[in-house]
């Protein structure tokens, strides 16, 4: 990836400015890591929630990598902690009966494993948790595992209220790098948290982008645009969120869809054509 295809987060991370997501890919993960990475992602997103990601599949693809030469140091690797009330009864992948600190750390060193790395780039919490200092809890225990060198950096999920997001900011001592979101029209785009973040240095990574948006999609006004760079309203649509500072994650099944989505940093959309996509997201 070229140097403009990196961000680099308040913490110093260099971050790919499109990531692989592996959310319910079940069986099929290994595989399409692996025909990711080939493709030419560098930033892959799993979690440890058995439910909806097979976290060990990703080790194993990063593992047939490895054979055929891509060094770990070369990727940027994020996962999540995910609270009891996000797992399946049936599969949590840690003590239940544990302290929340111990949670989160017996979750983390099964990531480490799954992953087989002993490191990772950026552990995201799932979802924010209440009251406020049950956050705090949790926060803290991540704060551990990112100062004793076990991750890089680290950042929040599924967190659409700008206080909830400001009063972790200000009380932590690591400060959450990224805040990683569905970005859809019920919570108007993210519109005054990603405006907070802007300001903050913290970098919104928006997911279910494609899904969520065939209204966008399918709008003239992405059409003509895509016409004129001769592109696909999905490479117009990930540009946009490009250009505007967004990390979307692409979770495509398709060879010919990931070789598309990382193409978006071959052209550049004008100031109109920006402002014009930006009308769509009120």
């Amino acid at each position: 990836m070229k140097d403009q295809e990196w961000i680099t987060t308040a913490a110093g991370v260099k971050m790919p400015g499109i990531i692989y997501g592996t959310a319910w890919k079940k069986e099929r993960t290994a595989d399409l890591v692996v025909k990711a990475i080939q493709a030419g992602f560098k930033g892959i997103d799993t979690a440890c929630q058995p439910k909806h990601y097979n976290e060990p599949l990703v080790g194993e693809a990063l593992c047939r990598l490895k054979e055929s030469g891509v060094e770990r140091e070369t990727l940027f690797l994020q996962t999540k902690f995910t609270s009891l009330s996000g797992q399946d009864p049936g599969q949590v992948p840690y003590d239940k009966n544990s302290p929340i600190e111990s949670q989160v750390a017996q979750s983390f060193e099964a990531s480490k494993k799954n992953l087989q790395t002993e490191y990772l780039d950026s552990l995201v919490l799932h979802s924010p948790m209440a009251p406020h200092s049950l956050l705090m809890k949790v926060w803290e225990a991540m704060e551990t595992i990112q100062k004793a060198g076990g991750v890089r950096q680290l950042g929040i999920s599924n967190c659409y209220n700008t206080e909830v997001m400001r009063q972790l900011y200000n009380d932590a001592d690591v400060k959450p790098a990224v805040v990683q979101n569905r970005f859809y029209q019920e919570t108007g785009y993210d519109a005054d948290l990603r405006d907070w973040c802007s300001n903050h240095g913290v970098i919104y990574q928006s997911f279910w982008t494609l899904t969520a948006n065939p209204h966008i999609l399918g709008s003239n006004t992405v059409l003509t645009i895509a016409q004129k760079y001769n592109k696909t309203q999905a490479q117009i649509f990930f540009r946009y969120l490009s250009q505007s500072g967004i990390v979307p994650l692409t979770g495509t099944c398709s060879e010919q869809h990931m070789k598309e989505d990382l193409s978006i940093f071959d052209f550049e959309l004008s100031s109109d054509d920006l402002k014009n996509v930006s009308q769509l997201l009120k």
